[in-house]
């Protein structure tokens, strides 16, 4: 399954990367205005936006609570993405029913997997993702420099009259990641070794996990389309009153009828469960919200997170 899906992503952007035969459109470096970039998630979006400045107007398919895992393009989609001199998508099968619509694009738009250039070493294969990569990276906000780093580099192949501009917001865009790095690292820290467990709705934590030092469960698998049982539930519940964890945690673009199923069922064996608060996993907040932006987002799970387990 991995050959296959590593396959199509490797068809899509060769398509993107077609010579002139394949697209008719004229060359986005002769524009004389911004550069049309169309993303699919919003974390995207932000670092297109934050690294093309001017030179770029960015429209995000995907806003605020919003399953990319399910999601499907709508009509008004495709014209944005027609409309476009540039496509960013993340890849890794978090776009799973886009492929189709992606390669469609590809064979007449320049369309970028922001991925493509982390080390496979990196990436985690979880043995129930049915051997794919689990495609959500931005939890590592180290691994998430590659994403920006590409990201800067796809711009500038769009665009090389304004390399200099790209180079030096990617790079000061670059450091305020090791900066959130860091800090998420020193606040993860400061929860007890033996309560430091999150517990979410869906399986989308294992990077973030991996990077800050925090176990992680999530009652469904990597996708969220997977399902989830009374077992599993029961399952979860067991751990958290058994090691006496005192919160869980609702996602922002998942309904949380299963992290109520958790609590309730904790609560009817005495143990006092809470919601610790919500968390934005696959998609960022709204707009003009400190959660709106990939730096905001990320410190706002870490500090929750912390407060709630603390």
């Amino acid at each position: 399954m991995r050959t296959f899906w590593c396959c199509v992503a490797a068809g899509v952007i060769a398509a993107g990367c077609a010579g002139p035969a394949r697209d008719p459109a004229p060359a986005p470096e002769g524009l004389s205005r911004p550069l049309k970039v169309t993303t699919t998630i919003g974390m995207i979006a932000d670092a297109a936006k934050v690294i093309g400045g001017p030179h770029v107007v960015v429209t995000g398919l995907m806003g605020p609570g919003v399953d990319p895992h399910l999601y499907k393009a709508t009509q008004g989609d495709l014209a944005k993405l027609r409309g476009a001199d540039l496509i960013l998508y993340n890849g890794l099968h978090l776009e799973g029913r886009m492929v189709d619509v992606l390669v469609q694009m590809a064979s007449r738009i320049k369309t970028v997997q922001v991925t493509e250039t982390i080390p496979h070493d990196m990436l985690r294969e979880p043995p129930e993702f049915q051997g794919q990569y689990d495609p959500h990276v931005w939890f590592d906000v180290s691994m998430w420099k590659y994403a920006a780093e590409r990201t800067r580099d796809a711009l500038k192949e769009a665009v090389p009259a304004h390399t200099a501009e790209f180079d030096a917001s990617a790079a000061a865009y670059l450091a305020e990641l090791d900066t959130l790095h860091a800090y998420a690292k020193a606040r993860i820290a400061t929860i007890p070794q033996e309560t430091r467990v999150l517990v979410t709705a869906h399986d989308a934590f294992g990077y973030f996990g991996r990077a800050y030092g925090i176990e992680v469960l999530g009652l469904q698998g990597i996708s969220t389309a997977s399902e989830y049982g009374l077992q599993d539930v029961d399952r979860l519940v067991d751990l958290l009153v058994s090691r006496k964890i005192r919160a869980v945690f609702v996602e922002s673009s998942i309904s949380p009828k299963s992290i109520e199923a958790l609590v309730a069922g904790a609560r009817s064996r005495g143990h006092d469960l809470q919601i610790g608060g919500q968390l934005f996993s696959d998609a960022m907040g709204a707009e003009g919200t400190p959660e709106g932006s990939y730096l905001g987002m990320v410190r706002h799970n870490v500090d929750t997170i912390a407060g709630a387990l603390k």
